[in-house]
């Protein structure tokens, strides 16, 4: 999402700003660390600031203004930010308009049918790091050994509730923590506190190549997902073993086993997966 919204506002203008559900923002323009409230003035979103960068860490963005000024914004399950018109699409919550440099314009548009994610705005990106993304621990996409072992180390937790921890690895969702233990050959209901240093290591380089592989293929489209130009992600047509519950195992070809793990629906292989 990031890489296809960069060629869209990096250098354009925010000419105006429509929050259409209050509900779905918070302000922090105040005082450090101070929620302002729900309704956000259109400094807050930007208006006037030329886009300098997207940033991200997680599952969570940054539009950050060459003045400083950023909005966060976390895209749930269902969320959707289209650099398109917003007539004919559904549960729009906020529109941005941007003019870019050279001429023309861009209209960017966050819509949320079942409102898990929202959008945040902050005075600097430096009080966004120290606030909402001061609570999540280092990017999934660089994973260590070493951070891994950490969030395991005397964890009683099963080691895939341990991944999808955003305090620990932020950016593991339930698709690509199953898609890294089986890659890692670690069965996801294991006790954190089992897995070893060298599982550790293993698992972290999993995490960084599935994570690394689905961002190349435009990520997973399930239902909702599609970049900001509208383009659905393939990655879901390589799943080793999300969605394949009683299937095949790739490498063993004996059933996937199905079940529940950390409140999420889980997939993995009882003979290739220890």
């Amino acid at each position: 999402m990031r890489r296809s919204l960069v060629p869209h506002l990096v250098g354009a203008r925010v000419a105006a700003a429509e929050l259409r559900r209050v509900d779905i923002a918070e302000s922090w323009m105040g005082e450090p660390g101070a929620l302002v409230g729900g309704a956000t003035t259109g400094r807050a979103l930007l208006v006037g600031g030329v886009v300098d960068r997207v940033e991200r860490l997680g599952k969570q963005l940054a539009i950050v203004t060459t003045d400083g000024r950023a909005v966060c914004v976390h895209l749930g399950m269902t969320g959707q930010l289209r650099c398109c018109e917003a007539e004919g699409l559904t549960h729009v919550h906020c529109v941005w308009r941007l003019v870019r440099a050279g001429g023309g314009g861009v209209t960017l548009t966050f819509r949320d049918p079942r409102r898990f994610g929202g959008v945040w705005t902050y005075e600097s990106v430096e009080a966004l790091r120290a606030g909402r993304w001061g609570a999540l621990g280092p990017d999934a996409l660089g994973a260590t050994g070493a951070a891994v072992a950490a969030g395991v180390r005397g964890s009683r937790r099963a080691v895939k509730a341990v991944l999808l921890d955003q305090g620990v690895l932020a950016g593991v969702g339930n698709i690509y923590a199953d898609e890294a233990l089986y890659a890692a050959g670690i069965r996801p209901g294991r006790r954190g506190d089992r897995i070893t240093r060298r599982e550790a290591e293993r698992l972290a380089g999993a995490l960084r190549e599935v994570l690394e592989r689905s961002i190349a293929s435009g990520g997973s489209t399930l239902r909702d997902y599609v970049d900001a130009d509208g383009v659905a992600g393939t990655s879901q047509l390589t799943h080793a073993v999300y969605g394949r519950g009683g299937k095949a195992c790739l490498r063993c070809e004996r059933p996937l086993r199905r079940g529940v793990v950390a409140g999420r629906t889980t997939v993995w292989c009882a003979t290739c997966q220890r």
